[in-house]
């Protein structure tokens, strides 16, 4: 894509939004601004869809996606690039490869974290371990207990990030296994819930670590319209405080611009999903001025 496309698609697709109680106006040039990148529910779709795949004609693919990020990356160093998973199952590179093609493309893109999904399991723990040395990042989840199992101490609950002297905290949660996948394939796996994890994880990060920015990275759903109690990430952002970002997976979710759900104290919230297949790369990008007051921005762009 070249780059005044690029420029004209973001900007068409950019919303804008504020955290806690402030509006976004105008950013000084002393503003620190970080960038978060991300994914979700790629599904082992490595190339882009072809002319005649109806609304999705020409659209996604790796390739492309690793200009965007290489470009953004250019523009802002202080970025991150993470994915909300279910990474396997949906073409015939994972049938074939296993998930050592998606880790190893994921590794060129240099993403820094990701989450696990349902579909990760899709060959099982043993298979989902057998292709973590063909990713060169790393995974967290806070309210899966792998300590019976071989992912045992190669899955974080947290992991913190510092950029030009902001400090982020990411945790990770996902779905209820039990029902969606055989017990078979993820064994011992033990299922927390969602919402007494994030509440431990978002006061361990923000006030133990002194996090300036919080994100979950979520694979528990964006809303459950039939079951609007069911456990999801507008659920998650209502019942829990501290939270800044929740960057969502599973349910497959396009929104042009995050969703702003306030918390448990009455602050905002971003809520963010981008579909699936690779189609688009969410882009939420955060001011920090005078070391507390925070705005941000978000898009999803077109890949």
């Amino acid at each position: 894509m070249k780059r005044r496309q690029f420029i004209q698609q973001s900007t068409a697709a950019t919303a804008l939004v504020g955290l806690s109680s402030l509006g976004l106006q105008s950013f000084s040039s002393a503003a620190k601004k970080i960038t978060i990148l991300h994914t979700n529910d790629v599904h082992s779709h490595i190339d882009p869809f072809g002319p005649d795949d109806g609304r999705n004609a020409n659209k996604g693919g790796v390739a492309r996606r690793a200009t965007l990020v290489k470009s953004i990356r250019k523009e802002n160093a202080n970025t991150l690039l993470l994915d909300a998973g279910d990474i396997f199952q949906g073409t015939p590179y994972f049938n074939y490869y296993g998930g050592e093609l998606e880790f190893k493309l994921m590794s060129m893109l240099d993403y820094d974290l990701a989450t696990i999904g349902n579909h990760d399991f899709d060959n099982g723990i043993d298979g989902l371990y057998a292709q973590l040395p063909h990713a060169k990042f790393e995974f967290v989840s806070a309210n899966y207990d792998f300590s019976n199992t071989v992912m045992d101490t190669h899955v974080k609950p947290y992991k913190v990030f510092i950029k030009d002297g902001i400090k982020i905290g990411v945790f990770g949660l996902g779905i209820q296994l039990d029902g969606l996948v055989d017990k078979n394939m993820y064994k011992e796996t033990v299922y927390n819930d969602p919402i007494e994890t994030a509440q431990d994880m978002s006061r361990i990060l923000k006030d133990e670590q002194k996090c300036d920015l919080v994100i979950c990275l979520s694979h528990i759903g964006y809303y459950y319209k039939k079951y609007p109690n069911r456990v999801s990430d507008l659920v998650l952002a209502r019942a829990t405080k501290d939270i800044d970002l929740i960057i969502g997976g599973h349910t497959h979710t396009f929104l042009p611009k995050p969703t702003i759900e306030k918390n448990s104290v009455g602050k905002n919230v971003l809520v963010n999903q981008v579909g699936a297949y690779g189609l688009y790369l969410g882009k939420v990008d955060f001011y920090f001025e005078s070391g507390k007051d925070v705005k941000s921005d978000g898009a999803s762009i077109i890949v």
